[in-house]
């Protein structure tokens, strides 16, 4: 009972510090869609058109996101593969 407590106890602590370190790094996303209908907010987009697109028929607005870092946008499937960098 004391080894599963202690495995238990570390994959939190790990958890944790990762979780941590991940939410400290800045966005690569430079723009923002903020619904209006339903409050919510999506900073996923590379362009102000992508952006543009996503809330045409939704209400909203596109902002410039305050967390961008100017870093490229690698893909997790291009990391494998000798990652290619999206042109902005």
């Amino acid at each position: 009972m004391r080894m599963l407590f202690a495995i238990a106890a570390t994959l939190v602590a790990t958890a944790a510090v990762d979780g941590a370190t991940n939410a400290a790094q800045a966005d690569p996303y430079r723009w923002c869609a903020q619904y209006s209908s339903k409050g919510a907010r999506n900073c996923y987009f590379v362009t102000l058109e992508q952006c543009r697109a996503a809330i045409a028929g939704n209400g909203g607005f596109c902002e410039p996101n305050t967390f961008y870092d100017g870093h490229p946008v690698i893909t997790a499937g291009e990391r494998g593969r000798g990652a290619r960098v999206h042109a902005r």
